[in-house]
């Protein structure tokens, strides 16, 4: 078993070569790991269309996909997309890593590996993370827990990592949710696994084993360092620099956890978990300057922190606010805008609220009532917010009042399914759209002629 597995270490290590680039679009970016290059689902384009045809955005080209909520990722002209198909005997499945040409769809090739899962909500049991691309290698984390590391050029397996067996990860609320993060030589995973002989049904008592964070070597998958005691969310680690020090943040189940991303340090762990049973954090960390805005939306609502080297201090906190907190994030990751935040508020669909909130004071600025749950991308001076069912809106950034600018209901027109929870994309001005079982790319910006 040593043998193969340094096989499956070396062997790549000789042959690898950045893939070609694929594109044939020559201006924009990749979208390369969750919420795009930085990380805060801002993209760098420009040139969008602000004014939409009736019928919507041209459609270059649309796939069925399986089971699972996770978006794709793309990067040098491949689309990555991560998804599952039920077998007929439960919870047995078959998991399923799609590379596709990224301006047309066509695919490329496929990795598939069969695993176990049902979840214990009655959500559908496909993988809940992004495939994760860096260089000449691809990253999945699995909605069971497996970690595979493959090559971007073929799908061949390089290396994979068994966290559940490994780590004594048990089974979370809806499953593996949150996406590893490449920082250097490292692989940073979140993993949160639990002491021998934890009881599974036990959500309260469940308690972590120093495995919060475990970091891989990304080319050979072996375990570089471990850290935190904390059980995993479903917010993704984010690695940043403040104040001159790099800094990695994860808002882990019971709260954030500040580390050195590189030694593998704890620095700090802020508390921030609604007292709930079926409470989860799922919006990632917002960094300005040496502040830090942690964001959930079942109690405890928003903090606003001060990071001083190694220790945290409360700026504003939504704590005790209960439903009158300020801004209470759920899946989405709230965008600073010049001194402004804004993002989707409220736990249910019923209750949502797209907010302006000012970052320095925690005041509601503006309120847009009437949208359901959605995430929100920045470009080009516009937000685009893709709404659960299927409605996307372009939306003026205006820290006075909500300007809308154009809409398209991809529901109404029968091209996506309710739940739109993947965060949107864009890539080289295409613009990739996931609801239930289907895949939308479509013309955000005109392709400059030659």
């Amino acid at each position: 078993m040593r043998g193969l597995v340094l096989a499956l270490v070396w062997l790549p290590s000789v042959w690898a070569e950045t893939p070609a680039d694929l594109r044939t679009r020559k201006t924009g970016a990749d979208w390369p790991r969750f919420l795009g290059p930085t990380g805060d689902s801002i993209s760098p384009e420009r040139g969008i269309l602000k004014q939409w045809p009736r019928n919507g955005l041209r459609v270059v080209w649309q796939t069925e996909l399986g089971l699972g909520y996770a978006p794709p990722t793309i990067s040098r002209g491949r689309l990555f997309h991560f998804d599952a198909f039920p077998s007929e005997r439960r919870p047995n499945h078959t998991a399923r890593l799609t590379c596709r040409e990224s301006e047309t769809g066509k695919e490329i090739w496929r990795f598939e590996y069969a695993f176990q899962y049902d979840d214990m909500f009655g959500y559908d049991n496909g993988p809940r993370c992004c495939p994760v691309v860096d260089d000449d290698r691809v990253y999945i984390h699995g909605v069971e827990g497996m970690l595979h590391c493959l090559s971007v050029a073929d799908g061949r397996l390089l290396w994979k990592v068994d966290t559940h067996a490994n780590y004594k990860v048990i089974q979370n609320f809806f499953g593996v949710g949150s996406c590893p993060v490449v920082d250097g030589d490292l692989l940073i995973v979140p993993v949160g696994g639990s002491p021998d002989g934890s009881d599974p049904q036990d959500f309260m008592g469940l308690k972590g084993n120093g495995t919060a964070l475990v970091a891989f070597d990304k080319r050979t998958g072996q375990e570089r360092y471990r850290l935190g005691d904390e059980l995993s969310s479903y917010s993704t680690p984010i690695v940043t620099t403040i104040q001159d020090q790099r800094v990695g943040l994860y808002f882990a189940r019971g709260g954030l956890l500040g580390f050195d991303p590189q030694q593998g340090k704890l620095l700090f762990h802020f508390p921030w978990r609604a007292r709930i049973l079926e409470s989860v954090n799922a919006a990632n960390p917002v960094v300005v300057g040496d502040r830090i805005l942690v964001s959930e939306c079942y109690g405890v609502g928003s903090a606003l922190l001060r990071l001083n080297r190694d220790k945290v201090e409360e700026v504003w906190t939504d704590l005790g606010r209960g439903r009158t907190a300020r801004l209470r994030c759920h899946w989405n990751t709230p965008i600073h805008v010049d001194g402004y935040v804004y993002g989707c508020s409220g736990r249910h669909t019923n209750e949502a609220e797209l907010r302006c909130v000012e970052w320095a004071t925690g005041n509601v600025v503006w309120r847009e009532r009437g949208m359901t749950r959605g995430s929100l991308l920045l470009v080009d001076g516009h937000f685009l917010y893709l709404c659960e069912d299927g409605l996307l809106v372009l939306i003026k950034v205006n820290p006075q009042r909500y300007e809308e600018v154009a809409r398209w209901d991809l529901g109404e027109a029968g091209l996506l399914e309710y739940p739109c929870w993947a965060a949107p994309v864009l890539s080289h001005g295409l613009l990739y759209l996931r609801g239930k079982g289907r895949l939308i790319c479509a013309e955000l910006i005109p392709n400059p002629q030659p």
